[in-house]
């Protein structure tokens, strides 16, 4: 967004434009009029310390790192992510891998299988100028498909692929350790396609001894491919959401295929703002505190708009705002109407509609319409798209910075 205007979720504006610049050098509080309810807000002290806490947790193991950016499509988080050691960007469609292209981001990992002929094509031209890019195979038709796109392509570059390997009821990926084996030799079979690694996602197990035992199977899958000679040197081996990447690090990293070079790349990505719900409950540093700790960045604030019974405050947040699809919002605190603060102790969303949140209020708390609730989030990936512009806020509630997602 080149102007804040009328047109900018959760800032008021309606008077002449002017430019993200201009508004994040005026340094406005969050609650001195230059913002409407309901507005997401960024941490920016969270978002750095998050960034830093996995950067090390991936050098301390010897971990790569292609943070997932499906989480934020935010240029400014990317570019953060990358100075704090990211060798590439992860990102889950072809539209997302021209976003980032457009955005300048050197390198991207296609967490997907591609097949659509025009982004192959256009993939290829830009591998020709020089594009560090990945993606996925997981079938013979989806490597015919790869090989026929980019065959009418001028030029010798050829396209990097990882094998993947998924497991039963899973999302993509091979089924079997010799199904993977057949798309590898597909791959290096076909013109124009070069084999890069091996691709896998531990993060729709159910738990941690599942996601175990896969990524056993999947380091077991790599040393067969390597037993064949169908390997190259170096070699990827990438895994890693954001619930189980302790695993990845215990499983993955290290020399453990002899004769090769291993890069082993972590692409977790929703560790960046962190969630104050199913993040909060399941990150892997319950299982390793001495490795670090994460801490919830997004915040939404909300304006009580109605107490229409004892026992229930109507707010001005729901589905268009707020994510709902891994648990509702959590009350944080509450802002009087003379500004002061207080705890959002019993407070609790029960249910919400398009713009509304209905708030469960004990006995011994008031609420009064008018009256502002900060609530944390659970699950950024399904937070960030629903805001183009996300006010970065210091501790005292002053607006440091812009971020602008691109969904």
């Amino acid at each position: 967004m080149d102007k804040i205007d009328w047109r900018t979720k959760g800032i008021w504006w309606p008077g002449p434009p002017v430019t993200p610049a201009e508004f994040a050098a005026a340094r406005h509080d969050l609650f001195g009029g230059a913002f409407t309810w309901p507005v997401l807000v960024a941490d920016g002290a969270a978002i750095a310390h998050n960034i830093d806490t996995l950067a090390a947790f991936c050098a301390r193991h010897g971990l790569e790192f292609a943070p997932h950016g499906k989480t934020t499509m935010a240029p400014s988080l990317f570019e953060a992510q990358l100075r704090a050691g990211a060798c590439a960007i992860t990102v889950a469609t072809a539209n997302q891998v021209l976003a980032c292209r457009a955005l300048g981001v050197p390198a991207v990992l296609l967490a997907n299988e591609l097949v659509d002929p025009g982004p192959l094509r256009w993939v290829a031209q830009e591998v020709e100028r020089g594009f560090d890019f990945l993606c996925y195979a997981d079938s013979l038709a989806g490597v015919r498909a790869m090989s026929s796109a980019v065959a009418s392509v001028p030029g010798d570059r050829p396209l990097r692929v990882l094998v993947e390997l998924g497991h039963p009821g899973g999302r993509t990926g091979c089924r079997t350790p010799q199904e993977l084996a057949e798309v590898a030799r597909a791959v290096i079979a076909a013109p124009r396609l070069t084999l890069a690694g091996v691709a896998g996602y531990e993060g729709g197990l159910p738990d941690a001894p599942a996601v175990a035992a896969y990524l056993d199977g999947l380091r077991a899958a790599v040393r067969d491919l390597a037993d064949e000679g169908l390997l190259p040197d170096p070699v990827i081996v990438t895994a890693g959401g954001s619930k189980y990447f302790d695993l990845v690090a215990s499983k993955l990293a290290g020399s453990w295929l002899p004769g090769y070079q291993l890069r082993t790349i972590l692409r977790s990505g929703a560790y960046i703002s962190h969630d104050d719900g199913t993040y909060r409950e399941q990150t892997p540093f319950r299982r390793v505190p001495g490795e670090g700790a994460l801490e919830a960045a997004l915040e939404i604030w909300a304006q009580v708009t109605s107490t229409p019974e004892k026992g229930l405050a109507i707010v001005g947040m729901g589905k268009r705002e707020a994510p709902y699809d891994e648990g509702l919002p959590v009350p944080r605190k509450i802002r009087g109407l003379d500004g002061t603060a207080r705890a959002a102790d019993g407070l609790r969303v029960t249910a919400i509609n398009d713009h509304h949140a209905y708030v469960e209020v004990p006995p011994d708390v008031e609420l009064v319409p008018g009256e502002l609730v900060a609530f944390g989030i659970s699950h950024p990936c399904t937070a960030f798209d629903k805001w183009q512009v996300i006010p970065v806020v210091d501790p005292a509630y002053k607006v440091i910075d812009l971020i602008h997602t691109h969904f």
